[in-house]
Formats: C-alpha cells, structure tokens, sequence
C-alpha cells in the first residue's frame, strides 16, 4: 500500500485511519502487506532501521537522494521515504493555511520511492495506491516500468477517499515528473490545461475503489463527480464500493481506557456517568435530564455547517437542549462556534482544534451527534457514534446512508436547514421516551462495522486480480 498518510505516524483525516488498520485486518484474512509512506518530520525513527542507503531518483531536472527506513508495527511493515529537504516541514500537506507549491514533487517521490521498495524490498502481487498523492504510482509502474519483469506482474487498485482533492498542478510542473509526453493528453493526465493525478490512478488501475458503497454510485453522477464524472462512468465496470471499518480495539466504550465509566449495551449505565463528567469537563450546566447534543468535526461546508450555522440559534433559543463541539477548519465557521458559546453561557461550549481523549468522551457523553454532510464518501463518526450509543442526525448521502438506518438513527435527504432542524427535533422528541431510546441506542451498539468485513471483500479483489492475466 502507499499513501501520504498513516495512524498512528502521521493523521489529518480518515485516509490514515484507514492506512493503518486495513493492513492488521487483512492479515487476518491471509493477506500480507506492507505500508509505504514519507518519512515526516514528525515521525520518529526509534525502532527504526535504514534498509537503503541514497536511493536516487530522476524527476526532470531533479536528482533526488532518499533512504528508506522499515518498521514494524503490530507485525506489520511500514517503509518510510526519508528525503528532508521534501518532507520534513511543520504540515503534511500545507503550513500557515497554504499547500506546498511542490506537492506535485514530493508525492511524485513518494510513488517513485514506492516502486523502488516493491522491486527490491517488499515484493507483491497487488500495488494498492491511496488517493491522488499516491496515484502517479500506477502511472510508472504501467508506463515506464511496463517491461521490467520484476514488476510487469503487479495489479494495481487504487481507492478515492474524496474525490474533491484530485491533485491538480499547472502543466509546468509535467516535464518534472519523468513520464512521457503523450501522457500530457486530455485522454490521460491533462484536464482542463492542468496535470490531474487522480487521473493517473482511475487510468492506469486494475481496479478502482472507493469508501463506501453509496459514494462509487454518487462520483458517477454530476453532482458529486468534481468534473471527472464522466470518466468514471466509462471506467464503471472496474469501480466498486467497499465500506471502510471501525478499529473497535480502540473505538469501544466496553474498554475504552479514556472514558471516566466503560458501558455496553447490556448495561448502558455508563453513559449517564460519561454525559455528567463531559458537562462538568466542557462547563456544561443545567438539567441532568436536558439533552446534549454534540459533533466531532472539520469545519468547511462538505460537513454541512452552512446549515448548522442557520439552524442553531433557533435550536437553542425554542429548544430544551445543550450543545458541545470539537472541530476546526474554515475561519468562518470557528469564528461562527467560538461566538455561540459566550451566547448561551452554560448551554454551548466547544474546542477549536482537536484533543483526541475529549473527542472519546464527547462520543460517550452526548446523547444525539450531529453529522448533516453535504457529502460524506465514508465517515468514521456516526460509526463510532452507534457504538457508543450515540444515535447520530445525518444526511442521506454516501456512506452516511450505508451505515445510519431508521433503527439507529434520524436521516434526513434534502440539502435543506429546515430538514435538518425538523431532523434533530425527531431526535430530541424520541429521546423524551426512555424505552425507545434505549431501544435505538441497543440497535445502534449492535451493529458490526469493524474491519473484518471490508478486509475479506478487499481480500477478494487482490485475489481476483492476481490470477486474472497480464494485461499486454
């Protein structure tokens, strides 16, 4: 596998959450695998060894020298492509709210660092690239490395997370990417002028995943194909969806070690104790019996916080309720949250940035989270959210629609603020009956999103893949 991104080395989002949990998972289906990704600044090398010393890679004018370090972490490989002048900096991606300017250079690295560690290091039957940083992978391995016998073998699958980020680059930056130039061509990697990565991967796959079921249906259509809708539907036969797990080794209020009280759904007597200590933490008062209503999230618009910003002061003011939050992103919306709290002293208070104990104990501690998405491609939260007993508001969309059902939830379809105020005052009028709550909260707990079965479906496309021919 090779990404730009892995829990528990390096994490913005779900991509890493992913990264680190499909490989364990997988071996419990007899799959072997192995993690490729930047050495960070960030991550350190303790435990670490170097098992190539000033690999040189060509990319137009650059010469770039890289080691690679391997380590295992619960039994399975990680290989990190350490190039500092590249990869160590303060972000991952971006610092002080701007990308990278040569992103395109150091995930093309990246890709190149990963086929070398697959020739020499790790062999494999299946390369399995993540999204656009890793995409260019699939891009060399079936053009310029399509006839080195070491590699001509390899099946490639490449997974959209979110469609949305597709690496785009001005066409300047093509002739430092060491591909050839018919490549350049809006039947490969232009688009719009533009060299487009995640292009390279939907081309040059065997075949193309994405996080859920209901989103490889959406990125067909224009409303949620960002442009490359089309290209999609043409390349349908090989696009499937298969649902992202939750690691219940960590997500389980049963055993969770960050909760003031553990709970399961035969003895749900916890939760009450992790609602009181969250108010007390947060300086939540009021009511024992009002409910707290609360979200974990990104702020930007595909979350749905134009709607949560028109729809909460009219929430707050006709509704007996509490608010808690953690989240950050769009200076807008942090300044929107960080301003409702002083409104409603005692009733709303939140966190802007991220604390990852406090987000456990807001998904104990609330009784209905909130997750209204524009679009979704996965989601992690309303799965962590039915485990604990949380029955979450979503939207109808992605794989909040794969998951969230009229037993464990509230769903609503419309893009709409009012649909998704009349959504939340459901959920605040059933929580008012103790036995049907209770009931939703059982149904929510009982479902199983673990690993085990997105692992064995992926199982069964490497397989597949593996013994279908090489293509010529």
């Amino acid at each position: 596998m090779v990404a730009s991104e892995a829990a528990p080395f390096a994490k913005t989002g779900g991509l890493a959450d992913v990264v680190g949990s499909l490989p364990k998972a997988l071996s419990g289906q007899g799959v072997e695998s192995a993690v490729v990704m930047p050495r960070y600044g960030s991550i350190s090398l303790d435990g670490a060894h170097r098992v190539w010393e000033r690999l040189v890679l060509s990319l137009g004018m650059h010469s770039i020298t890289c080691d690679i370090w391997r380590q295992d972490y619960q039994g399975i490989p990680f290989f990190f492509i350490d190039c500092p002048w590249l990869f160590d900096r303060p972000g991952i991606y971006n610092a002080y709210g701007q990308d990278y300017g040569d992103n395109y250079l150091r995930f093309a690295t990246l890709c190149q660092g990963a086929l070398g560690t697959l020739r020499f290091l790790y062999p494999a039957d299946v390369l399995h690239v993540h999204d656009w940083q890793a995409a260019l992978a699939a891009a060399y391995l079936k053009t310029r490395h399509s006839l080195d016998p070491a590699l001509r073998g390899v099946k490639v699958v490449f997974t959209i997370h979110n469609l949305e980020h597709q690496g785009r680059f001005g066409p300047h930056v093509f002739r430092e990417l060491a591909l050839d130039s018919w490549l350049m061509e809006p039947g490969y990697l232009e688009y719009f002028g533009d060299v487009n990565f995640l292009k390279a991967g939907i081309l040059f796959s065997d075949a193309i995943t994405t996080v859920s079921p209901r989103y490889a249906e959406e990125i067909q259509t224009p409303e949620f194909g960002c442009g490359l809708d089309g290209l999609l539907r043409q390349h349908k036969s090989r696009l499937r969806g298969i649902l992202n797990g939750v690691d219940y080794t960590e997500w389980d209020p049963a055993t969770d070690p960050l909760l003031p009280a553990r709970y399961s759904e035969r003895d749900l007597s916890g939760k009450g104790v992790c609602k009181r200590y969250l108010k007390s933490r947060m300086g939540v008062d009021g009511n024992g019996t009002r409910p707290l209503v609360g979200f974990v999230s990104r702020f930007a618009r595909q979350k749905g916080f134009d709607m949560l910003a028109e729809i909460l002061p009219e929430l707050l003011d006709t509704e007996d309720v509490n608010m808690v939050f953690i989240g950050s992103g769009e200076r807008r919306y942090e300044d929107f949250f960080s301003g409702l709290a002083p409104l409603y002293p005692g009733r709303v208070s939140g966190v802007i940035g991220y604390d990852n104990e406090l987000a456990h104990q807001l998904e104990a501690g609330v009784d209905v989270f909130l997750m209204p998405s524009l679009f979704e491609p996965c989601g992690l939260n309303q799965m962590y959210s039915l485990r604990y007993g949380t029955p979450p508001v979503v939207r109808a969309t992605g794989g909040l629609d794969d998951t969230v059902d009229a037993e464990t939830g509230f769903k609503f379809s419309g893009y709409n603020p009012r649909d998704l105020l009349a959504s939340i005052r459901q959920a605040l009028a059933e929580y008012g009956d103790t036995t049907a709550w209770k009931r939703r909260m059982r149904a929510g707990m009982a479902r199983d999103f673990s690993w085990n079965a997105s692992a064995a479906r992926y199982a069964e496309l490497y397989r597949d893949l593996a013994r279908s021919p090489v293509s010529q």
